[in-house]
């Protein structure tokens, strides 16, 4: 009775550590959560991952067990803890694991970013001399989490014939700032996959190359999953005039016009504040205005109580109806929806602090001590926008990884203070 009571609270660790995770892998990218909030969630998740650790081999057998479920947060908590034993076999069953469902591999990248560096080197540097490009890839992005050069290993991979593992170092080039690859990466611009093209063009442009603009202007004027990153670095790249015609040339358009309303809140130009009240009356795009005017502004919207109801009669995301074809999620859904009347009072009283045609991020002008700010106390959407923003005023520094572990996050924070 005690053996089964005892793995009764092993399963629970395992799939605890699993699903917060998972609510991890979410929040990072999520509107409403901030630095204090992800640290929150990082310390249940570690207190999970501490209990299977204290569980020895049964932790692992657990673990190991529910890895049946497929999912990559159980991935996550196996590979942690077989990294952190440096076991070979438990390592080896992971990859291959990984090998045979790709999709997986975000769990295993997860668990070696989650590790100190020191924690993690030797298996990223195994990672990155397997004869799979799969796992070459796993050890590109955990060498990029950490902002450390894979070196020979990079360079390499941009002229891999594997089109996944091409792009995800494309990125890595971009995120670790290593403006030495630049002719790598700009004989990829025209690569026939286009998440190759577009993370040429990307970084291509992150490391100011101008060539690579008319490449991310069509990944934004043909929508798709990379536009909304396209328009977050083009805009931060062109002088504030072109970034208005840009904007415009976007709202003619009834597939970009939502790009278009996150754009107005990208170059942050108080003299827009009137164009966002008026797609606030938009159901479709009110909420998507009101984070613009957050982003704009700085105002914390449903910290100061000036949010409303969900308008009567509008639908997003999937519905109850079995006749519904549609099964889109609701892109907004974590977004409070704005009272209109409220944020023009406040509007009102406090638009005197802003000066048109000047860039602000959050009420901040786009100075290092004000993006810094950004950094520290911005909502995760916020703080990617700054850490963007940083990178460019500083172009021989790192983009700072938003995604990171929060004690990592806090303490380099607190370093460069």
């Amino acid at each position: 009775m005690e053996n089964m009571i005892i793995k009764d609270i092993i399963s629970q660790h395992a799939e605890e550590a699993a699903f917060l995770w998972l609510l991890r892998d979410a929040a990072v990218r999520q509107p409403h959560y901030d630095l204090k909030d992800l640290s929150a969630l990082d310390e249940r998740v570690e207190a999970h991952i501490d209990g299977l650790r204290i569980a020895g081999d049964e932790g692992w057998e657990v673990c190991k067990e529910v890895l049946l479920f497929q999912d990559s947060g159980e991935v996550f908590a196996a590979s942690v803890l077989a990294f952190e034993s440096g076991n070979e076999d438990r390592i080896q069953s992971l990859k291959d694991m990984v090998i045979e469902t790709p999709e997986l591999n975000r769990g295993m990248i997860s668990a070696l970013a989650w590790l100190s560096y020191p924690q993690a080197k030797d298996a990223i540097q195994d990672c990155l001399h397997s004869e799979k490009p799969l796992i070459r890839q796993v050890g590109i992005v955990a060498s990029a989490l950490h902002r450390q050069n894979p070196g020979l290993f990079l360079k390499e991979a941009l002229a891999d014939p594997n089109p996944f593992l091409r792009a995800r170092a494309l990125k890595a080039v971009g995120e670790l700032n290593q403006n030495n690859l630049l002719p790598e990466v700009m004989a990829n611009a025209q690569d026939e996959d286009a998440n190759c093209r577009f993370y040429a063009a990307w970084t291509g442009l992150l490391l100011r190359e101008a060539s690579t603009i008319p490449i991310l202007q069509s990944f934004v004027e043909t929508g798709g999953h990379h536009a909304e990153q396209a328009l977050s670095l083009l805009l931060r790249r062109m002088r504030i005039d072109e970034a208005h015609q840009f904007q415009r040339s976007l709202a003619q358009q009834t597939e970009t016009k939502r790009l278009s309303v996150q754009a107005l809140g990208m170059i942050g130009d108080p003299s827009t504040i009137d164009l966002l009240f008026e797609h606030m009356s938009i159901p479709e795009l009110s909420r998507v205005a009101g984070e613009a005017f957050s982003m704009v502004t700085g105002l914390d919207i449903a910290y100061e109580s000036l949010e409303t109801e969900w308008p009567e009669g509008f639908e997003a995301g999937p519905t109850e109806s079995p006749d519904d074809d549609d099964v889109t999620m609701d892109a907004d859904e974590d977004l409070c929806w704005p009272d209109i009347n409220q944020l023009k009072q406040w509007w009102g009283k406090n638009k005197h602090y802003y000066k048109n045609k000047t860039a602000y991020l959050c009420g901040k002008s786009k100075t290092l001590d004000g993006l810094t700010t950004v950094l520290k106390t911005g909502f995760q959407r916020q703080r990617a926008a700054a850490a963007l923003e940083l990178t460019i005023r500083q172009p021989d520094i790192p983009l700072f990884e938003t995604r990171a572990p929060a004690r990592r996050q806090l303490s380099l924070l607190t370093r460069d203070s």
